[in-house]
């Protein structure tokens, strides 16, 4: 065999076996749920519990928190309920349209997943 071949028997290799673990470690739904909702209860600590402690007294922003996190399983729900998952096998993109009640804003989040890792690429308020 020649070293012409053999390069191109190994780079065919290598990226089958690429390929291949991209596939395994494509994030799953409930990967992906479990990973909104834990961006979105910090969000709305860090943000929302801060605002409206701003306008009101410190002890609500510790209610605001408790608040938060007891509504962790309705805010997975949503989040679950609300994305769409378009899956290319190699990597998964997330796209979660958050319609809240008024006066709260709704958000629309775009996430790619790939190599069981997740990133936010395109956040708007609507």
């Amino acid at each position: 065999m020649k070293i012409g071949q053999r390069l191109i028997w190994v780079g065919g290799v290598a990226i089958v076996g690429m390929g291949g673990l991209l596939v395994v470690t494509n994030p799953s739904n409930q990967t992906y749920e479990q990973y909104a909702t834990e961006r979105l209860t910090l969000y709305l600590k860090e943000e929302g519990c801060t605002q409206v402690s701003e306008k009101l007294d410190g002890i609500v922003q510790s209610f605001c928190k408790s608040l938060v996190d007891t509504a962790r399983p309705q805010i997975k729900q949503l989040i679950a309920q609300q994305t769409k998952r378009q899956n290319y096998l190699l990597f998964s993109i997330y796209q979660t349209k958050l319609s809240l009640p008024a006066p709260a804003p709704g958000y629309y989040f775009e996430t790619i997943g790939a190599l069981e890792n997740f990133y936010t690429y395109q956040v708007e308020e609507l």
